[in-house]
């Protein structure tokens, strides 16, 4: 399991910036476009770079209403060749994989096999209820596959994910103990209700607190204001909805400029990476 210091040296700033993909093959926003689903990514990605973070994540962002658990294949295929471009334009940063819903095979299985450097998984242990369901983690499977596949591929755990509700109530020192001390987690996020909401940094103490050796993330609404405050609390932050704006084309897209202002807020010296917004 990775410590704080492993996840410092690997991502460095803690900055990931999110490329969210437009909708891929099979989802019922699709428009056919492919070169435009690749060119977006790749410019995403270039835009993170230049904004100065420590890594990127690849998501299915925009193929709601999304599979609880196992997409189809042409999901897959899709996000791996998404993930080789977004590795190619990003630089050499670290690049991270997340399956929309809750397909910890599928992230695995494209991170082995382009080289990404770490997963997320929404639910990792317990149950979740959520717009999807009930989902179940399976993190008996994901690790094995894990040492099946020979690979180091870390895991990124969510507690208390956004967008769901556990299953039954516990402690969030009980919750977080067991994603790291039982699930074998990498690192636990911590976010808040909804994509875009404010994590409370209480509850980011609070899981800090109950596993002090962890990395621990906070994985939604951060921006440049909240972020000196979340440094003080997290090793790291996933960033995705306020490094947006919109460009000539009318979507949104990630700006450089954003980007630097928020990691330098995070981490004070850093975000002075060149490029154009």
């Amino acid at each position: 399991m990775w410590t704080r210091d492993r996840f410092l040296e690997l991502i460095d700033p803690g900055v990931i910036g999110m490329v969210h993909l437009p909708p891929l093959p099979g989802s019922p926003r699709w428009d056919g476009d492919w070169t435009a689903v690749l060119e977006a990514a790749r410019t995403d990605a270039e835009a993170l770079a230049a904004g100065g973070v420590g890594g990127v994540m690849v998501e299915n962002f925009l193929d709601a209403p999304f599979y609880p658990d196992r997409v189809p294949p042409v999901t897959i295929a899709a996000m791996t060749r998404a993930v080789l471009a977004v590795a190619e334009a990003a630089g050499g940063l670290p690049v991270g994989v997340n399956v929309l819903r809750n397909d910890a095979v599928a992230a695995l299985s494209v991170a082995a096999a382009t080289g990404a450097a770490f997963i997320r998984i929404n639910v990792h242990v317990g149950a979740a209820v959520t717009d999807q369901g009930l989902i179940s983690g399976r993190a008996w499977q994901t690790m094995r596959l894990r040492r099946e596949l020979g690979t180091e591929v870390g895991v990124l755990a969510d507690v208390r994910v956004k967008h769901a509700r556990p299953l039954a109530e516990r402690p969030v020192t009980e919750e977080v103990r067991d994603l790291r001390l039982r699930g074998l987690a990498d690192g636990v996020i911590v976010t808040g209700a909804a994509t875009g909401s404010a994590a409370d940094p209480e509850l980011v103490r609070e899981v800090r607190a109950a596993v002090p050796g962890c990395p621990v993330l906070v994985g939604s609404g951060v921006d440049a204001d909240s972020a000196p405050q979340l440094a003080a609390v997290a090793d790291g932050v996933i960033v995705g909805t306020s490094l947006k704006e919109s460009d000539a084309g009318g979507r949104l897209a990630v700006s450089a400029a954003r980007t630097r202002q928020l990691v330098a807020a995070f981490v004070p010296g850093a975000g002075q990476g060149e490029g154009a917004s």
